[in-house]
């Protein structure tokens, strides 16, 4: 028979190093709520939540702007369509955002982790002693080798330069002067595009997805909480497009519009009862 638990020992089930909360006190890594409340932004917050201390403000800074450039890319967006389409089958908003927010994983809505991935694949080749370009290349074609030709955060289906991506290594060259990141990442991820152009002969330029994971790599995210942080930004443009639709009258939204002609592409038609279409079927005796 097991020994019932003591109290401390139910503490120590459920401890935590992210928030202490007793009646009239709630603290969040140790500085009272109040004290936070109207003095920090939200990515000071979300900064605060996942690495245990304030940023600085230009680290702040560039969190809030890798979050700013993803929270929307348009009704297309898989993400965004199953927030419409949720909605309009009957489903609150939270129900919507959860099913949406479930879709943001390996093919739609990987590509910021994978890229991470990638920078810190080669970072690791070059403290091993290659150069910059033999780092990036054998990164590369080690990255391929095990996940196919796609390479993450580079090229757009959409866009040929994605309008997103210059901004936000514009503004990590900035703080990389000032010393406030180490630019290492900015670097390798344009070492990859001229890699990518001297292959492909034609530009493949940093997507949206390889220019946060530059600002992540910077910060010195873990691979897996830039995939996290993303979530949190599409986030709202999830919450802005159910919201929309629920003041349409529009029920049962689907993949196409109702009137728009599809492919079908299966058996002829026929009918049931043919013998000569069942096999295997028990002849009568």
């Amino acid at each position: 028979m097991n020994a019932p638990l003591d109290s401390a020992a139910i503490a120590d089930y459920w401890s935590t190093s992210i928030i202490d909360i007793h009646p009239g006190s709630i603290r969040v890594r140790g500085y009272p709520i109040q004290e936070l409340i109207g003095q920090i932004s939200f990515p000071d917050m979300i900064w605060l939540m996942l690495r245990g201390e304030l940023p600085t403000n230009d680290q702040a800074q560039l969190l809030e702007a890798a979050l700013v450039a993803s929270v929307d890319h348009g009704p297309h967006a898989p993400s965004i369509a199953i927030s419409r389409m949720a909605v309009s089958c009957g489903l609150p908003l939270n129900g919507a955002m959860a099913s949406a927010l479930n879709t943001l994983d390996d093919v739609h809505g990987g590509a910021g982790q994978q890229a991470v991935e990638l920078f810190y694949r080669v970072e690791r080749a070059l403290r091993s002693g290659n150069t910059l370009e033999a780092a990036v290349e054998l990164s590369v074609d080690n990255h391929i080798a095990e996940h196919g030709k796609y390479l993450p955060g580079f090229g757009h289906r959409f866009h040929p330069v994605d309008p997103r991506a210059g901004s936000l290594l514009d503004m990590v060259d900035g703080v990389a002067t000032r010393q406030v990141v180490s630019g290492k990442y900015v670097v390798i991820a344009r070492k990859i595009e001229r890699l990518l152009l001297r292959r492909k002969a034609r530009p493949v330029p940093l997507n949206i997805d390889g220019a946060t994971a530059v600002i992540y790599a910077e910060l010195g995210f873990e691979p897996e909480l830039a995939r996290g942080v993303f979530c949190l930004s599409r986030a709202v443009g999830i919450l802005s497009h159910a919201w929309e639709q629920r003041g349409r009258s529009e029920r049962n939204k689907g993949p196409m519009p109702r009137q728009l002609a599809y492919r079908y592409t299966g058996v002829a038609p026929r009918h049931h009862g043919n013998e000569d279409n069942r096999k295997g079927a028990i002849s009568p005796t």
